[in-house]
């Protein structure tokens, strides 16, 4: 998938910002920042080192996201690196003033021996928003890969619950050059979309997990099993050339925090991996 040319910057109420980013391995096995262009609405803290990876929290210093607005992020994990990308503060896209959906494109590549975390805070759609986020990440074979979406069913504590236009979500995943994942999917509360998120809990919570490198004997799935209850509806599965697929609706936001980070630990742990703190709650 390659980014649509576009013009950089603000143009009338839109913003054009752009994220490139590559990481590679040093001789001494620490992973670095070997390539670097960003543009607002995005911002790069200083990354550190935690736990065997190179830690990278991408900022949004902007209110969030408004209609005509694009974002194209291309992060590269090089040979034998380590990389966790994470985001200190929620994304947030607000009510549309025109028929234009905001638009984030997102490149995502893990070379071979390398291991891309992805664990973005929740993204809370407003009232009358609409979105459009397309996601496309390319994995050599053995790579290792966590891969996080949480999406929060609006401000629920302002009584906005399903109350955005729509959303629209696609996403392929490929080992080698072999499509092993595709999602297209809308959610508009117009239509019967939003069905089986609501079934279970009325402001439900929708958590997936996409993960590889963890060989199929280590698997955690009692572990993760035993993680449903009152509160969270979870199930897995494998896909193959070693990759899974995590899927939870948890029932509010503190259900889905304390799930995110229990599924870190056990993911990190089955993958033989420590876990990189990330100084967020419970994670």
């Amino acid at each position: 998938m390659n980014p649509e040319p576009r013009s950089e910057g603000v143009s009338g109420m839109a913003i054009r910002g752009h994220l490139d980013l590559r990481c590679e391995r040093r001789a001494d096995g620490t992973t670095y920042i070997s390539r670097q262009s960003f543009r607002a609405p995005i911002h790069l803290s200083k990354p550190h080192q935690e736990s065997g990876a190179l830690v990278v929290h991408l900022v949004n210093p902007t209110a969030g996201f408004f209609d005509g607005d694009r974002l194209d992020l291309r992060v590269e994990a090089g040979a034998g690196s380590s990389v966790v990308l994470s985001t200190p503060g929620a994304s947030r896209v607000y009510r549309a003033r025109g028929s234009e959906a905001a638009i984030c494109s997102q490149q995502l590549t893990v070379e071979e021996g390398a291991f891309l975390e992805w664990i973005p805070e929740p993204f809370i759609p407003q009232a009358g928003a609409k979105y459009h986020q397309r996601t496309s990440i390319d994995l050599a074979p053995g790579a290792g890969l966590l891969f996080f979406e949480w999406i929060a069913p609006g401000r629920v504590a302002r009584g906005e619950v399903f109350e955005y236009e729509s959303l629209r979500w696609e996403l392929d995943l490929r080992v080698g050059e072999r499509l092993l994942a595709r999602e297209r999917y809308t959610l508009d509360p117009a239509t019967q979309s939003l069905a089986a998120l609501k079934q279970r809990f009325p402001e439900s919570h929708y958590l997936t997990v996409y993960t590889s490198g963890i060989l199929g004997t280590a698997w955690p799935g009692e572990r993760l099993d035993e993680l449903n209850g009152e509160k969270v509806y979870l199930g897995h599965g494998p896909l193959e050339e070693g990759v899974a697929v995590i899927r939870a609706v948890c029932a509010d936001s503190l259900a889905a925090r304390e799930l995110l980070g229990v599924l870190r630990r056990v993911l990190h742990e089955a993958a033989g991996r420590a876990v990189p703190r990330l100084g967020r709650l419970n994670l």
